[in-house]
């Protein structure tokens, strides 16, 4: 019988919350939430294709937000990249524990990028982002959210 997640697809939906004014970012994170939510959605026989799919997102996500943050020189880079590096780790541990037949880890793993990913955006992603603006285009980003509200 397949396993039904404790949380529900609908618990980990794109909201214009998250938008961090930079559009490259700001597109990486909407996959980074459906490729999550797909976790939190699937059965069991299909989480180690989706946790997989998430350790190949994860890579192209923080190894490009690792580059803008060392090309410009970004003063907080070494917070924000040891984020990334922990996360990885752990998304490492969990797949090696879910290849053993260990799903339950990999539910909670999902439910704790859940948890981790709005503050993460809110604090790091969104001084990154207007970091990247200000050197693109010499100003903060506008950020328009609908629904959302203050």
């Amino acid at each position: 019988m397949p396993h039904t997640p404790k949380i529900t697809p609908t618990e980990f939906v794109w909201t214009d919350a998250y938008l961090v004014g930079f559009h490259e970012m700001d597109d990486v994170h909407r996959e980074f939430v459906q490729i999550v939510q797909a976790m939190q959605s699937c059965t069991d026989a299909e989480f180690p294709a989706a946790l997989a799919q998430f350790i190949l997102h994860a890579k192209a996500h923080f190894g490009a937000e690792d580059a803008w943050m060392i090309e410009t020189n970004f003063p907080p880079k070494d917070c924000h990249m040891d984020e990334h590096a922990a996360v990885m780790k752990s998304a490492d541990d969990v797949r090696a524990l879910v290849t053993t037949g260990n799903i339950a880890i990999g539910r909670s793993f999902a439910a704790e990028l859940v948890r981790w990913f709005p503050g993460h955006a809110d604090y790091l992603d969104s001084a990154l982002a207007q970091w990247m603006v200000k050197r693109k285009h010499g100003g903060k980003p506008v950020v328009l959210r609908r629904g959302v509200s203050s």
